[in-house]
Order: structure tokens, then C-alpha cells, then sequence
């Protein structure tokens, strides 16, 4: 028997309201929220020295979440015009015609607005004016000038998400010390070794939008080499937390076990590249991934244990 008509309309407003609701999620770049939130409540644990207020986790990760989303957004919507020319981006919901330029930009500044009324009601100004800052130094600082013009736009473009930490120990204590800046370091100097690889991969797409990324302007082996150096920089950075934060044998151990690791894998990067070999560059990618996600399960555990 044939669908009633005003059932398969209902079906397919559902449908079409399922489908924006996906494509607003699509533009604040949910994978790189999912990263930046594993940061940050470890970071609370370490701030606390133990289990912090969990609505203070709460509103901070949602607050920081709201933040990082808008900053996805925004550069979805300046990005727009390369986004069409790469392969990588062409599932956009602003290349696809899923959503407007202007639902996108309406959506970025609203976002962004709620975010930091958040934290500041919830946390307080210090954090809120942290998720300022990081809002504007990915959309300014590394979108609009830093990404078509060099090929360090990775490294100094990286500061922005290393604001999660900041912002995780103020709404904590309210200030800033030494550790949370040893935190800021390990995540700015692990940036370069994962995300070089990552364009090493999609370097024929950076090369067509005109984008200079790394690996566009250099050759393989001169890739693999500057990920190489800034992988043993992260490590030896994380290893500085011990003895300012007081860190213990889980943390210590974690940090030497994983960095090893992640270091072996950049060697292996580079080795293969200039013998001219098959290189798997998403190897380091994902490595790189799982590497900081240990280092900071660890800050976060390390507190907790009594050795």
C-alpha cells in the first residue's frame, strides 16, 4: 500500500532537518573538538591534585567545546574557496551547498559568543578570556594570515590548540603557573609532527589550493627530518613536567614508553623517505594521536595514585 502523502512529507522534514543538524555539527570540526577535550580535563585533574568540582569539568569542557566549535566554523567559512579544490575538504557542508555562507557565519559568531558567556558565568574571566584568544588566533593568526602565506603556518597556527590547557587550569585556579605553559609546550611542539605527515598525504590538494605547507615547498626527507626534531622536542618537553609539576612513576614512565615509541616512528618516517621507499605518513599521524592522548591520561592519572 502507497505511503500517506502527509506521512512521507513528515519522513522528509525530518530528513532535511536531520541533515542540517549534521552539516552545523560538519563545521565545527568535531574530531578536532574530541582532541582538544581530552586535554583539558586531565589538565583540571593536575590543577586540583585530585578529582576537580565535576560541574566545574562539566561547564569547562562544554565551554570549550562551544569555543573550539566556533573556530571550526569560521574556518570553514573563510576556507571555503580552497575547500572546493581539495579533495580532503569537498564533503563540506559549505562546498556542498548543504548550508549558506551566511547560515555558516551567523552560526560561527553565535557559537562563539555563547561560549565565552559561558565560561566567564560558569567558570570565570580568566578562562573565558583564554577561549577569546584561542577563538581569535586559529581565525585570525592562522586562517587569515599565516596559512596562505608560509610554510611554519602549522607550527605558529598550533598555538590555538594549545589554549585548551590554559584554559582548563584557570577555570581551575583562576591564574596561570608553570605547568600548564609545560602542558602549552608539549601540545605547540606536537603539532608539527602530526599534522606534517597528514599533508604529506594530502600534499597534491595543498599544492592545488595554493596552500605552502610543509610538504608542498620541501621534499619528503626534508618533511620526515623536521618531524623527526620537533618529535624529540615534545618528548624531551613532556619530560620537564616530572620535576616542575611533581609528576610521579605512572606519568614518568607513560612519557618515556609512548615518546620512545613516537620517536621511533618519525625515524621510521624519514628512513623510508630518503631511501625513496613507500612511506605510510598516516602511521605517524594516528601515532601521534594515540601518543598524546597517553601522555595526557597519564597527567590526568598521576595525580591520583599515592606513588
Amino acid at each position: 500500500m502507497a505511503e500517506n502523502p502527509r506521512e512521507q512529507g513528515v519522513t522528509d522534514r525530518n530528513e532535511r532537518i536531520r541533515n542540517t543538524i549534521r552539516a552545523y555539527v560538519s563545521l565545527t570540526k568535531p574530531r578536532v573538538v574530541e582532541l582538544l577535550l581530552v586535554v583539558t580535563a586531565p589538565t583540571m585533574i593536575l590543577a586540583t591534585g585530585g578529582i576537580p568540582d565535576l560541574w566545574l569539568v562539566l561547564a569547562t569542557l562544554i565551554g570549550g567545546a562551544l569555543s573550539a566549535g566556533s573556530a571550526g566554523a569560521f574556518n570553514c567559512y573563510l576556507d571555503r574557496d580552497i575547500d572546493r579544490l581539495m579533495n580532503r575538504t569537498q564533503g563540506r557542508p559549505l562546498v556542498t551547498g548543504e548550508l549558506t555562507d551566511r547560515q555558516a557565519l551567523v552560526f560561527a559568531w553565535v557559537l562563539g559568543g555563547i561560549s565565552i558567556a559561558w565560561l566567564a558565568l560558569f567558570t570565570n574571566w580568566v578562562a573565558a578570556a583564554l577561549s577569546l584568544g584561542a577563538i581569535l588566533l586559529y581565525v585570525v593568526f592562522y586562517t587569515m594570515i599565516l596559512k596562505r602565506r608560509t610554510a611554519q603556518n602549522i607550527v605558529w597556527g598550533g598555538v590555538a590548540g594549545c589554549m585548551p590547557v590554559l584554559i582548563g587550569w584557570a577555570a581551575v585556579t583562576g591564574d596561570l603557573s608553570w605547568p600548564p605553559f609545560i602542558l602549552f609546550m608539549i601540545i605547540f611542539l606536537w603539532t608539527p609532527p602530526h599534522y606534517w605527515p597528514l599533508s604529506m598525504k594530502y600534499r597534491d590538494d595543498y599544492q592545488a589550493a595554493g596552500v605552502p605547507m610543509l610538504s608542498v615547498v620541501r621534499g619528503r626527507a626534508q618533511v620526515g627530518l623536521q618531524v623527526i626534531l620537533y618529535a624529540w622536542a615534545t618528548v624531551a618537553c613532556s619530560l620537564l613536567l616530572v620535576p616542575i609539576a611533581g609528576m610521579g612513576l605512572v606519568y614518568t614512565l607513560v612519557a618515556v614508553g609512548s615518546g620512545a615509541w613516537f620517536i621511533y616512528e618519525t625515524h621510521r618516517l624519514y628512513n623510508l623517505a630518503i631511501r625513496h621507499e613507500h612511506v605510510s605518513p598516516m602511521r605517524v599521524f594516528h601515532g601521534s594521536i594515540a601518543y598524546l592522548t597517553l601522555v595526557f591520561v597519564a597527567v590526568g592519572v598521576d595525580p591520583l595514585l599515592p606513588f
